[in-house]
């Protein structure tokens, strides 16, 4: 390899590995913000509550059996996928230890509504650097490629699936899991289109 593509990769690692700690506060504000979470998020802290395990520990399990699920579906995982399947939950686990407490409603939808935004500026980043989708997303195309249906739908009955299972585990839903369902999307492909990630 010659060293113009050594300084190429480790650039895009850089990249990466900044993205994901980003990611991880973004994460670690709406689970602090106590105010409701993601679907995935949901699931993760519902393993959290049940097994005693932290949030971020339950989150990295949540990635590994995700990850084990693209076998059947051939999809292959990058340098990106399992930096991502590992480290986002630590870096969730380390923000969330050092947040301040909040005591008003408005400072803990405040710090929601910063989190919700952060998350989709670290997607959009983390996958900026081209080493391979996260777990969830590639578990959901593979799936969607699969079955030959559409994106959207396969998205919806994963969520929905975790979102439920969560939720009966114990996982906070409240209207920050519907702020985030209704607002990520259309934030996501905003900071995608501030890093110039082209569409498919």
């Amino acid at each position: 390899m010659r060293p113009e593509s050594n300084r190429s990769l480790n650039f895009r690692l850089l990249i990466l590995i900044f993205g994901l700690f980003v990611y991880g506060l973004g994460v670690a504000m709406t689970v602090h913000a106590s105010l409701g979470i993601a679907p995935w998020d949901v699931f993760a802290q519902g393993i959290s509550i049940q097994t005693g395990l932290s949030f971020g520990v339950s989150t990295v399990v949540v990635s590994a059996l995700v990850l084990l699920a693209w076998i059947p579906l051939k999809v292959k995982p990058g340098i990106g996928t399992v930096a991502n399947a590992i480290l986002i939950g630590l870096f969730a686990d380390f923000w969330l230890s050092i947040l301040p407490d909040t005591s008003t409603y408005w400072q803990r939808l405040l710090i929601f509504l910063v989190g919700v935004v952060i998350v989709a500026i670290a997607t959009g980043l983390y996958i900026s650097s081209a080493l391979g989708s996260g777990p969830r997303d590639g578990l959901m195309q593979g799936t969607a490629n699969a079955l030959d249906k559409p994106f959207w739908m396969i998205r919806t009955g994963y969520e929905g699936t975790v979102l439920t299972l969560g939720a009966l585990m114990g996982g906070q839903v409240r209207e920050g899991t519907l702020i985030f369902a209704l607002s990520i999307g259309y934030l996501v492909q905003l900071s995608m289109k501030f890093f110039k990630i082209p569409k498919g």
